[in-house]
C-alpha cells in the first residue's frame, strides 16, 4: 500500500473514532440533562409555608415557633378570599330560590380548587389522607393550582376530524357582578403573600421515608432496598462467578464438556431479564421456599444469577490477561497449583476482576424485571439487615417504573420520579467511577 493511502486511511479511521466518541458524549448529555435538570427539583426547589408545616407535623422538625407565627402572616392574607366567599354565599341566600342552580356547580367546583391550593379552611373537618391536610408544599405547583381557580378548563368537540381542543375560560365569568368577582384579582396579586415560598434545599429527599404513597417525605426505604438488593447479589455472585472462572481458566480442559459449559454461560448472559424474575419466583419462592412470599433474599439470588455470567467472564479474562511467567515462576519454586493460584494469580488478576465485580453491582442496582416477582413492593418501610431474609422492599427501580404507570397522580409527583431516576442514575455512576479508582489504585500497588 503507497504512504499516502496509508496516511488517509489513517487520518480516515481517527477521525471516525473521534467521530463516535463525539457522538457518544452527546447522546449522553441529551440522555442525562433533562434527568439532571428534573431530578435537582426534588432536592432544590421553592417550598412554600404548607411545607413547612408539613415538614413539622410528619417529620418533628424545624422551628415551631417561627412557622406557626409564618403560618400566621400566610392565614391573614388567605383572611380576605374566605370572608369573600362567605359574604357571597350570605348574598346567594337573599336571592330567588331559581338562581341558585346557576352558582351551584361552579362555586362548589371553586371551592375544591381553592382547596388543594391552600388546604383546608380553618375550622373545617380535618381530612384523613395526608394530602388533603396541606396545600400546595410547592411553588412550582402552587402556580398550576392558581390557574385552576382563575380558569375552568373545557374541551371543544366540534370539530370531528381533530382531537378535542382545550378551551380555558376565566371562573370570574361564572361570578360577574356578585360579590365573589374581586376574588379573582385578589389571588392573582397576593399569592406568594398566601403560600410564602422560599427556596429550599431539601437535602433529607434521600433520607425520609414516604409518606401517603410519596405526596410528601423522601425515597429513603427505596434507596436501602436498591443498597441490599445490589450488595446481596454480589455476596452470592462473586465467589460463586470468580471459583467458576478459576475452574475454567486454570482446571478445565478442553473437551466437549467444557465448551458446552462455556456456551451455557454466554446463553445465560443473553436470556432476557424478565425470564429470571419468573425463575426466582418459581424456584426460590415456590419450590426451595427460600421466603415465605417476596422478600431481600429471594430478590438477591434472582440478581445474582443474573450478573453471574458478567462476573464469570470478566474474572476469566483478568485472570488470562495474567503473564504466564508469573505461573511459571511460582511453580519452578515449589508453589503449588493452588497457591500460585492464591497468592499469583488472583493478586495479579485483581483489578480486572475488581472493575467486572463493581460493574455488575451497577447492573444489579438498576435491574427491574427480577425483583418484580421476587423482592419488590411499591411502599414499605426500611428494613433492619435481619428482615431481609423475609420481607419483601421498595427500590428505586421498581417504583421508578410503579410511578410512571400505576399512580393516580403522577402529575403532581414528577419531581420524585425524576429524583429518583437521578439518584438511580448517581449510584450507577459511583460504582462505574469506584471501579475506575480501585483498578488504578490496585494496578499502582502491584508494580510497586
Amino acid at each position: 500500500m503507497r504512504l499516502t493511502s496509508r496516511k488517509i486511511l489513517d487520518r480516515s479511521f481517527s477521525g471516525l473514532g473521534f467521530f463516535s466518541i463525539a457522538l457518544m458524549a452527546a447522546s449522553l448529555v441529551i440522555i442525562l440533562a433533562p434527568i439532571f435538570a428534573r431530578g435537582l427539583q426534588a432536592f432544590l426547589f421553592r417550598a412554600t409555608v404548607e411545607h413547612r408545616r408539613m415538614t413539622l407535623d410528619l417529620f418533628e422538625r424545624g422551628d415551631r415557633a417561627k412557622i406557626r407565627s409564618e403560618a400566621a402572616l400566610a392565614m391573614q392574607a388567605r383572611g380576605p378570599v374566605y370572608e369573600m366567599l362567605d359574604s357571597f354565599k350570605k348574598d346567594l341566600k337573599i336571592k330567588p330560590a331559581s338562581e341558585w342552580p346557576k352558582y351551584k356547580e361552579p362555586l362548589q367546583e371553586l371551592e375544591d380548587a381553592l382547596r388543594d391550593l391552600l388546604g383546608p379552611r380553618p375550622g373545617e373537618k380535618q381530612p384523613v389522607l395526608p394530602r388533603r391536610q396541606y396545600g400546595q408544599t410547592r411553588w412550582d405547583r402552587a402556580q398550576i393550582k392558581i390557574q385552576d381557580v382563575l380558569y375552568r378548563e373545557s374541551y371543544d368537540y366540534s370539530d370531528p376530524t381533530q382531537m378535542g381542543r382545550k378551551i380555558r375560560t376565566p371562573r370570574a365569568q361564572d361570578f360577574k357582578g356578585t360579590s365573589l368577582e374581586p376574588l379573582f384579582p385578589y389571588i392573582e396579586k397576593q399569592a406568594e403573600d398566601m403560600l410564602r415560598p422560599r427556596l429550599t434545599f431539601y437535602w433529607r429527599f434521600l433520607t425520609d421515608v414516604s409518606k401517603d404513597s410519596h405526596f410528601f417525605g423522601g425515597i429513603w426505604p427505596e434507596l436501602l432496598g436498591t443498597i441490599y438488593l445490589a450488595l446481596g447479589a454480589m455476596l452470592f455472585a462473586v465467589p460463586l462467578g470468580l471459583v467458576s472462572a478459576i475452574y475454567m481458566t486454570e482446571y478445565a480442559r478442553q473437551n466437549r464438556l467444557n465448551s458446552l459449559l462455556r456456551a451455557l454461560i454466554g446463553a445465560l448472559a443473553g436470556v432476557p431479564s424478565i425470564v429470571f424474575g419468573l425463575f426466582g419466583l418459581a424456584f426460590f419462592i415456590n419450590t426451595i421456599h427460600v421466603s415465605n412470599s417476596k422478600s431481600v433474599l429471594a430478590g438477591a439470588l434472582t440478581l445474582a444469577l443474573v450478573i453471574l455470567p458478567t462476573v464469570i467472564r470478566a474474572s476469566e479474562e483478568a485472570i488470562r490477561s495474567v503473564p504466564h511467567t508469573y505461573k511459571e515462576a511460582a511453580l519452578s519454586l515449589g508453589a503449588s497449583k493452588w497457591r500460585t493460584i492464591v497468592t499469583v494469580l488472583l493478586p495479579a488478576a485483581l483489578p480486572g476482576i475488581l472493575t467486572g465485580i463493581v460493574i455488575s453491582m451497577g447492573r444489579a442496582a438498576g435491574e427491574t424485571a427480577p425483583i418484580i416477582f421476587t423482592a419488590a413492593v411499591s411502599v414499605g418501610d426500611p428494613l433492619k439487615l435481619w428482615e431481609t431474609l423475609s420481607q419483601p422492599t421498595p427500590a428505586l427501580s421498581w417504583n421508578v417504573y410503579n410511578l410512571s404507570t400505576e399512580h393516580q397522580k403522577l402529575d403532581e409527583l414528577r419531581h420524585v420520579q425524576y429524583g429518583m431516576v437521578l439518584t438511580l442514575v448517581l449510584v450507577v455512576l459511583f460504582l462505574n467511577f469506584a471501579a475506575v479508582v480501585m483498578r488504578a489504585r490496585t494496578s499502582k500497588k502491584l508494580k510497586g
